[in-house]
């Protein structure tokens, strides 16, 4: 599994960004895939994930503003972020599961200005 992060960038308070994180190594499909984010400082947290069969699950903290979705491709998941302030800003993570092994992506940063 070889997750890869993009659509990071630099967007004002109220605006909107696209996350994406596709696999290129895996045969198998990720039975979760989702985000993570970590702010400077703090600890990374949950954002939401979705399960292979549509399930959703967010952090009440980005309820209502934020939706993950899996693509059409095997193992292609994005985050699709409105509303964002500046408490969202973070490096966001992708995460897989598959069987109880979890996989990370590298970071993709997202700075949220007032």
């Amino acid at each position: 599994v070889q997750l890869q992060a993009s659509g990071g960038g630099l967007v004002q308070a109220g605006g909107s960004l696209r996350l994406s994180c596709v696999d290129s190594g895996a045969d198998f499909s990720l039975n979760y895939m989702g985000w993570y984010r970590q702010a400077p400082g703090k600890e990374r947290e949950l954002v939401g994930f979705i399960s292979i069969g549509g399930a959703t699950n967010y952090a009440d903290s980005v309820k209502g503003r934020f939706t993950i979705s899996r693509g059409v491709a095997k193992n292609t998941v994005y985050l699709q972020m409105n509303s964002l302030k500046p408490e969202d800003t973070a490096v966001y993570y992708c995460r897989g599961v598959y069987r109880g092994t979890v996989y990370w992506g590298q970071g993709t940063e997202v700075t949220v200005s007032s």
